[in-house]
């Protein structure tokens, strides 16, 4: 069994703001980017356009218990909800599966600086850290910071029953959601899926991991594929999830179609020189000829050498196509950075800009994955 794969239903979110014709607006335009370059100098970033979370999360209550990130993914997931046509149909919320690419949870800012100035005086720094981390910190915290808790809230709010899945592992796990969610359905092992992430970049914690590592730019905003002075990610809070479901379901229904998904490939390799764009060529030859017109949207991250190699693996692939870096809109946002591409490639195609798509993203550390769309 070989099922055409289509998508419908897309929510998105960003610092450009909320839904489809906000960024493929934008991507048509060119417009410029929204960054954030004083916050959390010297690292630039591009902040969420506030939401207004009633729309999607009525209850104060749950709005509370979540962390931002998981505010925003429960937000995506209702825009794409409401763009498919389900948020009221019961029947189809509860064979909706479930495909959630997820971080880990945010730290409490304050109570970690309060533990660790204490300890400096702390007789006891054992007894101390105990008595404090039993004191300070809010019973719901070790909760909230399980990763699968996205897809509970999810099926909390929106009333999904379906099952749930949950990848971690950075970029690579947007990848693989996307990649699973289309091989269950094209499969037949799933009639429908909601698939995508979410990624709070307003976070300092977050900042400092990638800094540590030497992942970040630490400049003005410059164009992913134009930061050869300084090289590195521009992050970006973003969050996107799509409705994926087999042709002949979307079409008894009567929805519309935004796009095909007719692949979706992920590889891991070694990460020595020339070993993304040869990745990169693997996934993208077996996705047989592209039009010459093709669109290309990359999450490339900016990151030295693997920027570089990921942009010839595209140029060779399709010569002749427009490139578009998900980065220059939107800034990196590791889980969600596929996801987010795959939706704004689906909503060029919605939107008429293009007839067929690629995407492509290198993860900063480990993993390479690849997608192609065509007009639905």
């Amino acid at each position: 069994m070989a099922r055409d794969v289509v998508i419908t239903g897309i929510g998105l979110a960003s610092s450009l703001g909320e839904g489809i014709e906000a960024h493929a607006q934008a991507l048509a335009s060119n417009a410029a980017p929204i960054v954030d370059s004083q916050g959390f100098a010297p690292y630039p970033l591009h902040p969420l356009k506030p939401l207004e979370l009633d729309r999607q999360i009525p209850k104060k209550s749950d709005q509370r218990q979540m962390e931002p990130w998981q505010r925003l993914g429960v937000y995506t997931a209702g825009l794409a909800l409401d763009d498919a046509g389900l948020k009221d149909d019961a029947e189809a919320k509860s064979q909706l599966q479930v495909i959630v690419a997820a971080g880990g949870g945010e730290r409490d800012h304050a109570v970690d600086a309060a533990v660790l100035t204490g300890l400096r005086n702390a007789n006891q720094p054992g007894a101390f850290l105990n008595e404090r981390l039993m004191g300070d910190l809010r019973p719901t915290l070790f909760l909230a910071q399980l990763s699968n808790l996205l897809a509970g809230n999810i099926g909390i709010v929106h009333g999904i029953t379906g099952a749930s899945r949950t990848l971690m592992g950075e970029e690579q796990a947007g990848v693989d959601a996307i990649r699973t969610a289309r091989a269950r359905i094209e499969a037949g092992q799933a009639e429908i899926i909601l698939v995508g992430g979410a990624y709070n970049a307003e976070r300092r914690d977050m900042l400092l991991l990638l800094e540590l590592g030497g992942f970040l730019r630490a400049a003005d905003f410059a164009p992913v594929f134009s930061r050869n002075d300084v090289p590195g990610m521009i992050t970006g809070s973003a969050g996107a999830f799509l409705v994926v479901e087999s042709a002949e379901r979307a079409a008894a229904r009567g929805a519309r179609a935004h796009a095909r998904l007719s692949h979706a490939a992920a590889h891991r390799s070694r990460r020595q020189p020339g070993s993304v764009a040869k990745a990169l060529d693997e996934l993208l030859a077996g996705f047989g000829p592209l039009a010459s017109d093709a669109l290309a949207i990359s999450a490339a991250t900016g990151c030295a050498g693997i920027t570089e190699e990921e942009a010839a693996a595209i140029a060779k692939a399709a010569p002749a196509a427009r490139r578009i870096a998900t980065g220059d809109f939107t800034g990196h946002s590791l889980e969600a950075a596929f996801p987010v591409s795959v939706a704004l490639a689906a909503a060029a195609l919605s939107t008429g800009a293009a007839n067929e798509a690629i995407v492509t993203g290198t993860a900063h550390w480990r993993g390479e994955g690849a997608a192609r769309l065509v007009k639905a």
